[in-house]
C-alpha cells in the first residue's frame, strides 16, 4: 500500500479525534469513559500521523525553496543538508504509521500474570528467576505499570524457586503475551 493509498485512512482517523473531542464536551457522564478510552487510544496514532505529515509538508516547502532562482548557494546547502535529514526520518515514520494502523489484539489492554519458576540447576536457577522477576519489574516501572507479587517461593542465596506475580496497567498483555519459553542456565 502506497503512502498515497493510506491518506483516506488517515483522514479518517484524525477526523474521529476530532469527532471524539467535541462528543468529549458534551458527553453525559455515562458514556464520558468510554469516549476518553478511545480517544486516549487515538493520541499517540494521531501524534504520529502529524509527525508524518509534517515532515512532508517540509520537504515540500524546502523543494520549493531550493528550486526557487533567488536561494542563493550557501542557503540552497543549508535546504539541501535539512532535506537530506528529514528524508532520512520519513521511512521511520512511515513504518511507524503502519504499525499504528494494524488491528489490535482484543486482549492486548488486558493485565497479565507473570510466572516463574526455577527448573532443574539448583541455587543457580533459583538466582537465575529472581534476576528475571528483577527484570521484568524493572520493566514494568519504566513502562508504567504496577507489578504486585501474588506468592513467592525464596531460595536459600537470595533467588526465588518459585514467583507468580500480577502486572496492571495499560497495554501490558500487549507487550508481554510473547514471553514464554524455557531457559536454561548451565555453569562453564
Amino acid at each position: 500500500m502506497s503512502v498515497s493509498a493510506l491518506d483516506p485512512k488517515l483522514d479518517a482517523i484524525l477526523a474521529r479525534r476530532d469527532e471524539l473531542q467535541a462528543l468529549l464536551s458534551e458527553s453525559p457522564p455515562g458514556g464520558y469513559a468510554k469516549l476518553a478510552k478511545e480517544f486516549s487510544d487515538l493520541e499517540p496514532v494521531v501524534a504520529t500521523i502529524e509527525a508524518f505529515r509534517a515532515v512532508g509538508t517540509e520537504l515540500r516547502e524546502l523543494a520549493q525553496l531550493s528550486s526557487d532562482a533567488g536561494t542563493d548557494r550557501e542557503m540552497r546547502d543549508l535546504v539541501d543538508a535539512e532535506r537530506r535529514a528529514l528524508e532520512a526520518r520519513l521511512p521511520e515514520l512511515e513504518r511507524q504509521v503502519r504499525l499504528l494502523l494494524l488491528p489490535k489484539d482484543a486482549a492486548d489492554d488486558k493485565n497479565a500474570i507473570l510466572e516463574i519458576r526455577a527448573g532443574t540447576g539448583g541455587n543457580e536457577a533459583a538466582l537465575f528467576a529472581g534476576d528475571l522477576l528483577r527484570m521484568y519489574q524493572r520493566y514494568a516501572d519504566l513502562k508504567g505499570w504496577r507489578c504486585e507479587i501474588l506468592s513467592v517461593s525464596d531460595s536459600d542465596l537470595g533467588g526465588v524457586k518459585e514467583v507468580v506475580a500480577e502486572i496492571t496497567g495499560q497495554g501490558v498483555f500487549a507487550r508481554l503475551k510473547y514471553e514464554a519459553g524455557v531457559h536454561r542456565v548451565q555453569r562453564v
